[in-house]
């Protein structure tokens, strides 16, 4: 009897959908910036199976409490790894606002290509991160991704932040005049090594500079993965894209054998 239930038991476990695996996800972890002159906080997902001796890729997630509170991120992130359709990765979100008084929001600060707060990512919070979790080192296994100003955070991450981050994720890169310096700054320079994803909604959501931007980003010849959505700036715009922004950047290999 008893051996009957341990093959129905494991016969179950068989069964159960992967989507029950669930990662954990921190409290806020404050981070005293010298550079900045400021304390910070931010939140770390860890999937289920990562272990001590794991080199995981990372993604790095301005607004990051808007991410999870308004893009469900950690679920999504749980689901796309217990289905294999990406592989585990560790997510660190950055919080803008003062940890002090979350009525302050520091973003206008930190977002606009402004080399303290690369200085602060590259200096500071990436050697923590390293010491206190098992990721990789290797430009290519990290990833930052914003929306609105975060979006153009992450294009100025792309020209000045090369030599730390092999990926960067636009969601709707915020005004037209800001689209509009990044695509004529990617023009100035020579071509970096980067995988990009960018995103844009309607009219309303600057989708005519976003295209140019698109265009210029191609016939330079990066490797760039692009969507449109017919919402507004908002959630209902960005929300639905996070699978598909995760798998550009850390699809299982089998995954990228059966979209190719």
């Amino acid at each position: 009897m008893i051996k009957f239930i341990l093959s129905l038991s494991f016969c179950f476990a068989l069964l159960t959908p992967a989507a029950l695996a669930k990662g954990s996800l921190s409290d806020n972890i404050r981070i005293s910036s010298q550079i900045l002159g400021y304390d910070l906080q931010y939140r770390i997902y860890v999937p289920e199976t990562a272990g001590e001796a794991d080199k995981l890729p990372t993604l790095y997630i301005t607004d990051g409490a808007s991410y999870i509170k308004s893009g469900g991120m950690v679920k999504v992130l749980d689901e796309q790894i217990s289905k294999g359709r990406i592989k585990p990765v560790i997510a660190v979100f950055v919080d803008a606002r003062d940890p002090d008084d979350l009525k302050v929001n520091r973003r206008n600060e930190q977002f606009f290509c402004k080399k303290n707060y690369v200085d602060f990512f590259t200096l500071e919070l990436l050697p923590q991160i390293t010491k206190d979790y098992p990721v990789s080192t290797l430009r290519e296994d990290r990833v930052i991704l914003g929306v609105s100003f975060g979006g153009f955070n992450a294009g100025c991450f792309g020209l000045m932040a090369t030599p730390y981050f092999g990926g960067i994720a636009m969601n709707s890169p915020a005004h037209a005049k800001f689209v509009r310096y990044l695509q004529k700054q990617y023009k100035k320079f020579d071509k970096k090594n980067l995988k990009i994803y960018m995103s844009v909604g309607n009219a309303q959501d600057n989708r005519e500079a976003v295209n140019s931007f698109r265009r210029s980003l191609k016939k330079k010849g990066y490797e760039l993965t692009y969507s449109e959505s017919y919402h507004g700036h908002n959630w209902d715009n960005w929300r639905p894209l996070l699978p598909k922004i995760l798998k550009v950047f850390f699809a299982q290999e089998a995954e990228n054998d059966a979209a190719e």
